[in-house]
């Protein structure tokens, strides 16, 4: 493995993380304690130590299932999570985004991670006026003076332009930026890059297998049906996606690299993200994912 500092933080983190999102329960499968014990367990071993999660992944389930696994080696993992949406059920989510909605949902963050503090609390694709609420802003702050919360980081939603949210990082006290990246989505390169790299913030690149299209597992054709959450996109854009991560595997994947590996990698041969976060669904998938590491120079 290898790390990197994440911003102004001065967190050493793995480039390579784990992302959480599918223990929730709405990427097509079910997880139990047993195997996100395993998981988070080969994930330490191999010398992965960024968890992100968030308060919806579930009625924080995925925090739950990662505070059981992971409750005796604490100290091992830098830990992320959110706080923005609550859970109703499967891709049913309400926005609950004041000062006292924040400091509820990390109470029960806590309690549901068994730990006393997160590393990273990030908005969650908040919109530009939440973002600037001073009262928001104020309460962070004085979760971190608490000691519940070493770092505020921000998960800025992709439908947004980056800019406003990007630039306001400082006077808003954030340290971390988490934005979607992968080499069918290059749009932090032209606002986000730049301006996290004059503010000294950590990067956390999401989706960088693209939810699954950069993996080079799916070809033209493939259909994703019931609890997934791609089972809602049109089929004619993800064939067009497919087809344009088939030339990308003809035109720029070496021979006889992984492709999931070389995307990740690709990701990180910016010098300005810290580290990429991908989801896995089993042990073998976070061995793949842990191995790009290799990759990066």
């Amino acid at each position: 493995m290898k790390y990197r500092r994440l911003g102004k933080t001065n967190l050493n983190v793995s480039v390579i993380g784990l992302g959480t999102w599918q223990f929730g329960g709405e990427w097509g499968k079910d997880f139990n304690q047993v195997e996100v014990t395993q998981m988070l367990r080969r994930a330490n071993e191999l010398g992965i130590n960024l968890l992100d999660t968030a308060e919806c992944y579930g009625a924080h389930l995925s925090e739950s299932l990662i505070g059981a696994a992971i409750e005796k080696e604490r100290k091992d993992w830098i830990i992320a999570t959110k706080f923005g949406h609550k859970f109703h059920g499967y891709m049913d989510r309400t926005d609950e985004r004041s000062a006292k909605d924040m400091v509820a949902q990390l109470d029960a963050s806590l309690r549901a991670l068994r730990t006393d503090y997160v590393d990273i609390l990030q908005y969650h694709s908040v919109r530009d006026s939440e973002f600037d609420d001073l009262a928001l802003q104020d309460a962070l702050q004085q979760q971190v003076k608490a000691g519940k919360v070493r770092h505020i980081g921000n998960s800025i939603s992709s439908g947004l332009d980056y800019t406003h949210q990007c630039e306001g990082s400082e006077k808003a006290g954030v340290e971390v930026l988490q934005v979607i990246y992968n080499r069918l989505d290059r749009r932090p390169e032209e606002n986000a890059f730049p301006i996290a790299k004059r503010q000294d913030l950590g990067i956390l690149a999401r989706v960088p297998l693209a939810s699954g299209f950069l993996s080079g597992k799916y070809k033209p054709g493939a259909r994703f049906e019931g609890k997934d959450q791609r089972s809602g996109t049109d089929q004619a854009k993800i064939d067009s996606k497919l087809r344009e991560v088939e030339q990308i595997a003809r035109e720029e994947v070496p021979a006889g690299v992984n492709m999931a590996q070389w995307a990740l990698a690709w990701c990180l041969r910016r010098s300005e993200v810290t580290s990429v976060i991908p989801g896995a669904k089993n042990v073998e998938q976070v061995e793949s994912n842990a191995a790009a590491a290799n990759l990066v120079t």
